[in-house]
């Protein structure tokens, strides 16, 4: 009764509150109520699930994006999608399937050799300790291709597909034991292990259903196969699973349908399934002792190998007393086990009725050995009365439950009356209901599937939405509402399209419980989570070419991405070359991510700040191909682009300049030579420099450079040739030629400077004073915060050089510098950062850097004064 005038006056001061906030805001609130038909419930009802702008949620949800393959995201009670997760089928957005990482995951999930681009996902599950969800990890199956992925969800990307080697389809999973030590899948449609053909009339003899144990490692986050066993079990269509939780730990239970065995025939004048499938009043609920079957399965001699997996058979797990059966209604569809573990609940879709079982008469049946038969199979048979607490009549198709936080509470959804009921599994009596829109299949509570349900909300998953929407077609949205389930009474409070496959099972978590990264340390592979081979740091950027045997080569480029460039920005191959571009977002800022592609060639890749990827693809096409961001990053975003340049390398091309020189005067052709003369000289100038330096600091005392060395004189060592040659052209007055061969000494100069600069700079590694730690942890915060994307040392690039920087603002220094770098935002109207700005057209973003590192980073610019001279 204090519940029922709890709920009574939360609604009466619901109301009031409303006809307060429309006579303080002059009666607008009631002409939006009324012009739009909403009664004053309906504004209380929005008010519950609206979020202002920055809010946040309390739960969320993990929904099965059905047909699409993947996993939809979103919050309560906004009832907002936040995310979809890419897992068994390719998604361009993120790039997944696209980029080699992530294509090395979906692959992970090729069946008998044959590549898998879709699924259809079931049901996700979250990792448990002591039964109650941890928020580490994600679990969800796919029904059509038995396979099972794993989401990390520090970052929400999926890191491993499994495909079960002997069932050819699974329903029934994913469900984590009460420490993940397991993952259970049951299989569904019977079918025989191998893969080899079986005639239907061998049905009883050769088909079988069962349930893999997925062995879990929950720090890795990785199903370890080799660990994994199936337990043979009976041809009957095994469905959803829950493992035994508190009391009941170490079990499992599974039901089924069809233990008919029938197998249709419409074609040959038999009956359809659907009637033969549903003749018994009974089907049987299956009980394992998975936690026992895990040691027998050490043994050798206790399973059979099929296609390289164990499995144990049906007379092995009776022999050791760790499976039975038991009738349960007819046509089930799901098995669900109480917070405490004692109470096991099942609907059977044909029957009114919920059954619920005792898992102390369960126990103690098993122990008595008290057995009311056996099946074909020889499986020991539990009398459905005396394992039974009791039945409670729900109402017209009973489907799926969840468990209220309040002790003996739980949901019901009701497919063909379209309602979700309330009911008490130990008093078996009914609470409540509430219609829904309509033929609900699953329901999604908050935690409610855990040892510590929350309560406050359920969440009806519609299979049908007719009329609750504007008309899109034939094909309707799925339907998800959000119900209120803190009062005494129900009540639904908004609906929620899903456009994106048939999202069959959801799962909510608390969000406090979720830590998810803003971003990857630098150079990270996301997919593997350690450091990626193709990381690359601001400067660190090149492109190596390898001859492969067959005569072509292997481009790899190493890029960096930061607002707003992409480094490399031009990039040559032949036709025919194998390119591999690694790239790394250099961004620290939370929330820059950038794309890449490249126009012609079907890859895309997404990277968060700080990811490192891969890309890879034959250049088997001639022509210019513009590559770019497609992620609008910046206000320089159109020009965050470059070109890969393809060209024939059995074909003569006729140079544009060369054609462009045809039509000169000799006048213009002499301007054109004396130019191209300049702009060697200046080439050359910046060439003997570095000569100059690396003779001044004994570059030949380190092997490592003097190696370098030779290679860059070599590419020099071939000019003066060209240079005779140009010499005696413009000797004769053919200045057409000259100018070709000038041509070919700029490229010489080119391919040496690249080298020579390398060299450079590893040679002041070698003759720089020794850094400290600090200064050492500042240069790589320097280069993993991504600040050598704009600053180059010893130069001015996107921005200015900061050789010299601690001098430039006295002797408040380094307090200025930490200041900008910690806080640039708050600097940009200082005079001085002002000019900066206006003169590169750039503010610097601010990249999150620690205290810590801000301090290293000034450590790491002293070392560079003390050492300007070398750079």
């Amino acid at each position: 009764m204090t519940k029922h005038f709890g709920k009574l006056s939360s609604l009466i001061l619901g109301t009031t509150l409303a006809a307060t906030v429309a006579s303080a805001a002059g009666g607008e609130l009631q002409k939006v109520m009324k012009a739009r038909g909403l009664t004053e419930n309906d504004v209380i009802r929005a008010a519950k699930t609206y979020t202002p702008t920055g809010g946040r949620n309390e739960f969320i949800v993990f929904s099965s994006g059905g047909q699409s393959g993947q996993v939809i995201v979103y919050g309560v009670p906004t009832m907002r999608i936040l995310k979809y997760i890419a897992v068994f089928t390719p998604e361009p957005w993120q790039g997944y399937g696209y980029d080699v990482d992530s294509l090395k995951i979906l692959r992970q999930g090729n069946i008998r050799g044959r590549e898998i681009n879709w699924g259809d996902t079931h049901h996700p599950a979250i990792s448990e300790k002591d039964g109650k969800y941890d928020g580490k990890w994600l679990a969800i199956n796919d029904k059509a291709n038995p396979r099972i992925a794993i989401i990390d969800l520090h970052d929400f990307e999926t890191k491993q597909i499994v495909v079960n080697p002997v069932f050819k389809s699974a329903h029934g999973g994913a469900f984590f034991t009460q420490d993940s030590d397991y993952i259970i899948e049951a299989a569904q449609y019977a079918a025989p292990f191998d893969n080899n053909y079986h005639p239907i009339e061998e049905y009883k003899e050769t088909y079988r259903g069962g349930v893999t144990m997925w062995k879990f490692n929950h720090k890795e986050g990785r199903i370890k196969e080799d660990k994994s066993f199936t337990i043979e079990m009976p041809p009957y269509m095994q469905d959803l699973s829950d493992s035994g939780k508190g009391v009941s730990d170490g079990w499992g239970f599974t039901n089924s349908f069809n233990s008919e065995m029938y197998t249709g025939g419409i074609e040959v004048g038999m009956p359809p399934n659907e009637a033969g499938m549903s003749r018994n009043d009974t089907d049987f609920l299956h009980v394992y002792n998975w936690k026992k079957l895990a040691e027998v399965a050490k043994d050798k001699k206790n399973v059979k190998v099929v296609n390289g997996h164990r499995v144990i058979p049906m007379d092995v797990a009776v022999k050791h007393d760790a499976l039975f059966l038991i009738p349960e209604p007819k046509s089930p569809h799901g098995v669900d086990v109480s917070p405490s573990g004692e109470y096991i609940t099942v609907c059977g879709k044909l029957d009114t009725h919920a059954s619920v079982y005792k898992w102390s008469k369960i126990k103690k049946l098993i122990k008595n050995k008290e057995y009311a038969g056996k099946d074909p199979y020889g499986i020991p048979i539990l009398d459905m009365k005396k394992s039974l607490h009791g039945q409670v009549e729900l109402g017209l198709g009973p489907l799926h439950n969840q468990y209220s936080n309040i002790d003996g509470e739980i949901y019901t959804s009701l497919y063909v009356d379209s309602q979700v009921v309330k009911w008490n599994y130990k008093t078996l009596k009914v609470l409540d209901k509430e219609n829904v829109h309509y033929n609900i299949g699953h329901l999604c509570g908050m935690e409610g599937k855990s040892a510590d349900p929350q309560g406050k909300y359920i969440i009806a998953l519609n299979k049908l939405a007719i009329d609750r929407f504007d008309n899109v077609g034939p094909l309707h949205p799925q339907n998800h509402q959000l119900i209120d389930v803190s009062g005494k009474t129900m009540d639904l409070l908004v609906d929620m399209p899903l456009p994106l496959g048939e999202p069959h099972q959801a799962v909510a978590i608390r969000a406090e419980k979720l830590h998810p990264h803003v971003r990857y340390k630098m150079g990270t592979n996301a997919k593997t989570g350690k450091m990626h081979k193709g990381k690359t740091l601001a400067g660190q950027e090149k492109i190596v070419r390898t001859k492969k045997a067959d005569g072509t080569n292997k481009v790899e480029i190493y890029a960096t991405l930061v607002r707003s460039h992409i480094n490399p920005e031009r990039v040559t191959v032949n036709k025919g070359d194998e390119v591999i571009w690694y790239m790394t977002n250099l961004e620290r800022a939370q929330d820059e991510t950038h794309g890449f592609t490249v126009d012609y060639f079907d890859a895309h890749a997404s990277l968060e700040p700080g990811e490192t990827t891969e890309m890879r693809f034959i250049a088997d096409i001639e022509g210019v191909f513009p590559y770019y961001c497609t992620e609008f990053c910046s206000a320089l975003h159109l020009e965050m682009m470059g070109y890969l340049m393809v060209k024939d390398p059995n074909k003569k091309y006729v140079s544009a300049q060369k054609l462009k020189m045809k039509t000169m005067s000799k006048a213009e052709l002499k301007a054109e030579y004396d130019k191209t003369i300049a702009v060697n000289d200046a080439t050359d100038a910046v060439i003997q420099s570095v000569v100059k330096f690396l003779k001044e600091n004994g570059y030949d005392k380190h092997k490592v450079v003097a190696d370098l060395v030779t290679d860059a004189f070599d590419q020099y060592g071939q000019i003066p040739a060209q240079k005779k040659k140009a010499d005696e052209a413009a000797k004769k007055g053919d200045y057409e030629k000259a100018v070709l061969f000038e041509n070919m000494i700029w490229q010489l100069m080119v391919k040496t400077a690249d080298v020579g600069i390398r060299a450079k700079d590893l040679l002041v590694r070698k003759v720089a004073t020794k850094q400290s730690a600090s200064a050492a942890a500042g240069e790589r915060a320097f280069g993993e915060g991504g600040c050598g994307g704009c600053h180059v040392i010893g130069k001015v690039s996107s921005g200015p050089d900061l050789t010299g920087v601690l001098e430039r603002h006295g002797k408040n220094a380094e307090k200025w510098v930490s200041d900008f770098i910690l806080d640039p935002e708050k600097m940009y109207d200082d005079p001085y950062v002002k000019s900066m700005i206006d003169y590169f057209n750039l503010k610097m973003p601010n990249q999150h850097m620690s205290k810590k590192e801000t301090q290293d980073i000034i450590e790491y610019l002293k070392w560079v004064d003390e050492n300007a001279n070398l750079f």
